[in-house]
């Protein structure tokens, strides 16, 4: 499954200045919020819940934060890679440098269910990994997730 549909270049960050969990969070928020009908409130929020019932630090760096809101159509992603790895509880309690959010509208869930494991799959691939980490531009990182 392609996910890269899911993203375009002005919801993808490289290397803010964000040093926490909760930090990273609101900033996908925002970026997520910027092509919903819904508040970054709405969707921080969203998120936060969904890493209450756990982690959604996949292990080797890689983050997946998202959550179901709302009654659209589309799900929506955002894409953050940090400058320093920053704690985020992942399974392997290794810290979160790429994080991939997702934003799926309540209905969704077996195309939720079919675009996690695709994005999990993606970055599971070593050589995804380090050709992400050596982006150093939202228009590099863009052009990576399509190309691969």
């Amino acid at each position: 499954m392609d996910f890269t549909h899911l993203i375009t270049l002005d919801r993808i960050e490289c290397n803010p200045d964000i040093r926490s969990k909760k930090r990273v969070l609101e900033q996908l928020s925002t970026l997520l919020a910027s092509a919903s009908d819904q508040t970054s409130l709405a969707i921080f929020d969203t998120l936060i819940e969904r890493e209450r019932l756990g982690s959604t630090g996949l292990g080797h760096g890689i983050a997946l934060p998202h959550g179901r809101l709302g009654q659209g159509d589309e799900i929506i992603a955002a894409f953050i890679k940090l400058p320093e790895a920053i704690a985020f509880d992942s399974a392997d309690g290794q810290p979160v440098d790429l994080l991939f959010a997702l934003l799926v509208p309540e209905a969704k869930n077996t195309e939720h269910l079919q675009t996690l494991a695709a994005i999990a799959k993606f970055f599971s691939d070593s050589k995804h990994q380090q050709s992400i980490r050596e982006c150093d531009s939202a228009e590099d990182i863009y052009q990576t997730l399509s190309r691969d």
